[in-house]
């Protein structure tokens, strides 16, 4: 099986020292295909003891510097809030990130002298060539351990978001083309957002906004516009996920809710605030 392939072990290390939900997944997966549980049951305190001496001894190596960490942290939403001309304003950009707008653009002007972006003062950023592959690149890690924590680790769509964010800034390509190897080369993540390839080209698809469908119109749920936490157990409650099939019952005028039905005869009724953030393409377009 390709989980017996060897993997860089301090990939791991780092994340099992920052996150005890990650940590127990590990475990779990080590008792269940490794491990004799007779040794097991000893494991997880040294193995805490371990963990914490060996990120010290490889952090530097395998987790980027902190200037390198907010570089990917600003590219990527640069990529993120990019409208359709490619451009961002730097307001914008303060308010995703939660910084000031004078640190926005102290950072902006870094990234532009190592050529990632175009920037002029008083007008919007726009990543140059060199700064959208750099972008893709991270999203590509990003989505990739979204995908491999939800198939291969058991994590729920709802709990991977903030463990990937950490996972992305490693920096070992051998580590995550196991990764894409393993998980068969996937083409988009649990939240149906679509994966980079290896050279950053991304295969983009043509979804509209459940608020959007009118009433009798059948479709099927292929993406999420928000991954937050919040949004995804609330889909959970529903039991609404990736191609579940849905036929809109009623719209109503006044303020745009949905009454819809799916799965096994079951309905709901949704705020227009859920349907705008639920994705959808139509039936026949699934097989084409």
């Amino acid at each position: 099986m390709a989980l017996y392939h060897p993997l860089p072990v301090e990939q791991f290390v780092y994340l099992a020292f920052k996150n005890d939900l990650f940590e127990q997944k590990l475990f779990a997966i080590l008792r269940q295909r490794f491990l004799p549980h007779t040794i097991f049951n000893i494991l997880p305190s040294l193995l805490q003891i371990h963990l914490k001496l060996l990120l010290w001894a490889y952090i530097d190596c395998y987790i980027c510097p902190m200037d390198s960490l907010v570089k990917e942290n600003y590219l990527k939403a640069l990529f993120s809030l990019s409208n359709d001309k490619g451009e961002v304003n730097v307001n914008e950009l303060s308010k995703r990130l939660g910084v000031k707008m004078p640190s926005a653009t102290n950072m902006i002007k870094k990234l532009a002298e190592k050529k990632l972006v175009h920037y002029e003062k008083y007008k919007p950023v726009r990543l140059t060539e060199k700064g959208r592959n750099e972008a893709m690149h991270i999203i590509r890690k990003h989505r990739l351990t979204e995908m491999f924590l939800v198939e291969i680790m058991g994590f729920g769509w709802e709990e991977v978001h903030d463990i990937a964010e950490q996972i992305e800034h490693v920096k070992s390509p051998i580590f995550f083309k196991k990764m894409d190897e393993i998980l068969r080369y996937p083409s988009f993540d649990p939240h149906g957002s679509p994966i980079p390839d290896i050279n950053g080209n991304i295969q983009g698809k043509q979804y509209y906004k459940l608020s959007e469908c009118v009433k009798g119109q059948k479709v099927i749920f292929k993406a999420v516009e928000s991954s937050s936490e919040e949004f995804l157990k609330f889909l959970n409650n529903k039991n609404l996920s990736l191609e579940t099939k849905i036929e809109v019952i009623s719209v109503e005028p006044f303020d745009g809710s949905l009454s819809i039905s799916y799965g096994q005869g079951q309905r709901e009724t949704l705020t227009k605030m859920v349907g705008d953030k639920i994705l959808v393409t139509d039936k026949d377009l699934s097989t084409k």
